[in-house]
């Protein structure tokens, strides 16, 4: 789509490449954009409270496993997820879609509830982060932000806080070797989650500003066929063996064990494909009070995105 290979049909696109973090601040805040990445925890929040100014199609540009998304202190005695119970735990942000996927894997598979652990929030490497939605958490929750100042990165680093969840690497880690991964091989950990599951989590949904769609009922459908082609450009590219489209030295034998473990089409957008993890997703979001109801599909996507012509 941003190359012009593949075209959302009855539109001009101008694609802006930014870092989604970037990206969510402008989309949710001034809805800058026309078509937009979005957070899908956010996304859930403004459409329970009924304040989005977008509607989501079924494609998921971000999905990842993220027990590798833990980062605890090598002094505290944290050996196993129990072990963060009654800890201090940073996030960036309470309700950005990794830690709600982390806080209900941890409670779902070690019977860690979010209560269990004490939280605070603020920058990860800058300080001064707020938080993009409002909610309003259970009240045995204990959420505080550490000083506009300081930074998550730095407290871990000083072991003010006891464990960090986060989707980047915080810039201690690598430096302080009293700082590491929760789980170490965490991609072992993810498969044997896969494996039992049977989920693949959504990080990020593409939305679509509801003012357009209401104009142009046709767009959305267009846009999803649009990330279906791409997707299946993506995939003819990561099995070409005959020269590499990625930088690694083995990307196709991966694809091949990505396939085996998870299906032809592992990364599948849709609904009908993503009903466990869409149901997983908006239970956590409502048990861990950072959606007044529990969503469905119909609320979070476009009607018409659910079943698509054949023939």
């Amino acid at each position: 789509i941003f190359d012009g290979r593949v075209q959302v049909k009855g539109c001009e696109i101008i694609p802006v490449a930014m870092a989604p973090e970037e990206a969510f601040h402008r989309a949710f805040r001034y809805q800058e954009f026309d078509i937009s990445e979005l957070s899908l925890s956010n996304y859930m929040n403004v459409t329970a409270n009924g304040t989005s100014h977008y509607a989501a199609i079924p494609v998921f540009p971000s999905r990842l496993f993220r027990h590798s998304s833990i980062y605890i202190r090598a002094d505290r005695g944290i050996e196993r997820p129990q072990d963060l119970a009654g800890k201090i735990v940073g996030v960036p942000e309470y309700q950005m879609t990794a830690a709600v996927w982390l806080r209900g894997i941890l409670q779902d598979e070690y019977g860690l509830k979010p209560s269990a652990m004490r939280w605070r929030n603020g920058g990860l490497e800058e300080p001064g982060r707020k938080p993009r939605v409002t909610f309003e958490l259970p009240a045995d929750v204990e959420l505080k932000p550490i000083p506009m100042t300081e930074t998550l990165s730095q407290h871990l680093d000083e072991g003010k806080i006891d464990a960090l969840i986060t989707a980047l690497a915080p810039s201690c880690f690598g430096r302080n070797p009293q700082v590491r991964r929760l789980f170490s091989d965490y991609r072992a950990a993810e498969e044997d989650y896969f494996r039992r599951t049977r989920i693949f989590p959504i990080m990020h949904v593409i939305g679509i500003r509801k003012s357009l769609i209401a104009q142009h009922p046709w767009l959305a459908v267009n846009v999803y066929n649009a990330f279906i082609e791409a997707k299946k450009i993506c995939y003819a590219n990561l099995q070409k063996i005959g020269h590499l489209f990625t930088t690694l030295p083995w990307p196709v034998d991966e694809f091949e064990r990505a396939k085996a473990l998870m299906g032809e089409d592992f990364w599948s957008y849709g609904v009908s494909g993503n009903v466990k993890e869409i149901e997983t997703v908006t239970r956590y979001s409502f048990e861990q009070g950072l959606t007044a109801r529990k969503l469905t599909a119909e609320d979070l996507f476009v009607p018409s995105t659910f079943e698509l012509a054949k023939v």
